[in-house]
């Protein structure tokens, strides 16, 4: 797929980013690579292959939940700046 000066401006606009002229001319060769290789891709069979998220078998490599102790509250509200009975007072930040 050929990719022109155009192509790069519009995905660098939809992107937000501005590019120099020498990086047009760089980004041009790269996606051009990327494209190509992409379509080198489409021409695997992959008819057996089954889908999979992972590369490797991996399993639940979470630690089982246990029930622990907090600190004391009054401990914890000591540390605000300031409080109101239980609970941290804070600024408003809706109206």
């Amino acid at each position: 797929m050929e990719i022109s000066i155009k192509d790069i401006e519009y995905i660098a606009n939809l992107s937000r980013i501005e590019l120099s002229e020498h990086e047009k001319k760089i980004f041009i060769h790269q996606l051009s690579d990327i494209l190509s290789y992409i379509e080198k891709l489409k021409e695997l069979n992959t008819d057996n292959v089954k889908p999979m998220a992972y590369t490797v078998n991996a399993s639940n490599v979470f630690r089982e939940d246990e029930f622990e102790s907090s600190f004391p509250r009054d401990d914890v509200l000591l540390n605000a700046p300031a409080t109101m009975d239980v609970f941290f007072k804070v600024p408003k930040v809706i109206e």
